[in-house]
């Protein structure tokens, strides 16, 4: 490979982990062919990129960030890599490898960026799936503060309804005395 084929490689993985600011790390080592297709093809059927790269190639292209990922030079740039990226969902490629890890042991997360925070080994999988993306905390928050106003106009709506019947009570009592 050209020195200038390599520059592009790990100028596109940089441009990407400044874009995306979701991607893990996998090792796939001893997976069939058949087992690759059928990854690749859950990954498209997902939105989600997967790309083998050489760990020098990512390790190259995230010095060039400005978060710290040197806890990956260590434990997670070894072996066969690969590289997930999906644009909108953080979670959406741990799902996909916990699916596919029902048919086959032979896909392991080695880390994740997750809004620039590092994840690092195949037991943080479960906290990768709980993850709650930002629409979702959004959502969760607007909600909460609607809450109160809610039951504030319901408060007053139901006490003007009682109160209104209260005078109305009140007012036909005085017609009949």
């Amino acid at each position: 490979m050209k020195r200038e084929d390599k520059g592009a490689i790990i100028a596109e993985l940089t441009e990407k982990f400044q874009s995306i600011p979701f991607f893990y790390i996998t090792e796939a080592n001893g997976m069939t062919v058949a087992e690759t297709n059928n990854l690749r093809r859950m990954a498209f059927e997902r939105g989600i990129e997967y790309k083998v790269v050489k760990n020098t190639f990512i390790k190259k292209a995230l010095e060039t960030l400005d978060t710290d990922y040197t806890p990956f030079n260590d434990t997670v740039l070894h072996g066969q890599s690969a590289v997930m990226f999906h644009p909108e969902n953080g979670k959406a490629p741990a799902q996909l490898i916990k699916e596919f890890r029902k048919t086959s042991d032979k896909l392991q997360l080695k880390g994740a960026s997750i809004d620039y925070s590092i994840f690092i080994g195949a037991d943080q999988l479960e906290t990768l799936i709980a993850l709650k993306s930002k629409q979702e905390l959004i959502g969760e928050i607007i909600g909460l503060l609607q809450s109160p106003a809610k039951n504030v106009i319901s408060g007053l709506q139901s006490g003007g309804n009682k109160l209104a019947g209260i005078l109305k009570t009140l007012s036909e009592r005085e017609e009949q005395a």
